[in-house]
């Protein structure tokens, strides 16, 4: 959980964004510390903030940054960013203009998932023709790491635009209320649907992750701060494997589930996908053997606190109860009813 402590002064934040999943968490504890606010984005969102935040409008895919010029502030806040051209023009714009920038990236950008590693780990190197020429479009098009390599990229153009007063935060997994791509929504969904439940591998893999509300409020510590540097942001604080989780999630969702370890091999041979037919859960050998071990020492002496893992899983599951009955019937991640059935009966048949 977040620190009560008052800051030490009232900050001007800027926030590129603000409207998605960790932006209102940032806008929400911001507010309540005493910082003045402001959000740039393209305002196609309702304002939820009854004036209490000022709204800039323009678009950083045509390059339309008019609103930030002969603008100053203590911080900006990069949320959305992938796309480095980005990076170069907020640059062209805030640098010198703001006290500390903030980017946004994530542990994707690490080109070895193989074993472990802290920041100092090599990133990803980009291996199209032009970085500053990627668009929306053609990430969406693509295949492969190039989401990875393009945070990397961006990185790096955070730092040459904004020296030493940058900082690049690299989450993990983001889960919680408010997540739209169901990554984590799957568990406490489905553990609360209750019956026999496949569950990946031997329960041993481990697994990281962060509730999009510690992200978002350690985001605001960090630039009370001024912290600079790199830092992982994953968690908990502890190694957690799949078996400690799913158990946690199950109790906390007050579910009689049944869970049923199917072994990953079995998994590969029936082609399961981890991370997108089995949310969380990357298997804890081979290539990915790393891919849930990102060292968080950095960001935890810098003050990073977690929420337990009931409230994340009991918070997500009622927000999702919350959401209109068409968005329920469907999950965006996990494997579909008949298909998990299928999946248990073929096991149980081969067992």
């Amino acid at each position: 959980m977040a620190s009560d402590d008052a800051p030490a002064r009232k900050l001007r934040i800027l926030i590129l964004g603000g409207t998605g999943f960790t932006g209102p968490h940032q806008v929400r504890y911001a507010l309540a510390r005493g910082h003045k606010v402001t959000l740039f984005n393209r305002g196609r969102e309702a304002d939820i903030w009854g004036g209490q935040v000022e709204e800039l409008i323009g678009d950083r895919n045509t390059g339309d940054l008019k609103a930030l010029e002969g603008r100053t502030w203590d911080v900006c806040i990069d949320n959305p960013t992938t796309l480095p051209f980005w990076v170069r023009d907020a640059g062209r714009v805030l640098a010198g203009k703001v006290g500390q920038y903030i980017f946004i990236s994530t542990i994707s950008v690490y080109a070895d998932t193989s074993k472990p590693g802290d920041e100092s780990a090599p990133v990803l190197a980009y291996d199209g023709k032009d970085p500053m020429a990627e668009t929306a479009a053609t990430l969406a098009a693509s295949q492969g790491p190039l989401y990875g390599q393009l945070k990397a990229v961006s990185e790096q153009e955070a730092r040459r635009q904004f020296g030493d007063v940058a900082t690049v935060i690299r989450p993990g997994l983001i889960v919680g209320p408010g997540d739209e791509t169901d990554r984590f929504t799957y568990w406490p969904v489905r553990l609360a649907r209750g019956g026999e439940v496949l569950a990946p591998g031997d329960g041993a893999d481990p697994v990281q992750f962060i509730d999009a509300r510690d992200l978002a409020e350690w985001t605001i510590r960090m630039a009370e701060q001024r912290a600079f540097g790199v830092f992982n942001a994953t968690g908990p604080a502890h190694r957690l494997d799949m078996r400690e989780m799913l158990a946690g999630v199950r109790a906390a969702v007050g579910s009689d589930a049944r869970l049923v370890w199917v072994p990953t091999k079995f998994l590969d041979a029936q082609n399961v996908s981890a991370w997108s037919d089995l949310p969380v859960w990357v298997p804890g050998q081979g290539d990915t053997a790393g891919f849930a071990q990102r060292d968080i020492r950095r960001a935890l002496a810098a003050g990073l606190t977690f929420r337990p893992l009931p409230m994340t899983s009991r918070d997500t599951l009622a927000w999702f109860r919350q959401q209109p009955e068409a968005r329920q019937a469907k999950l965006k991640a996990g494997l579909a009813p008949d298909r998990e059935a299928a999946l248990l009966a073929a096991w149980k048949a081969k067992a």
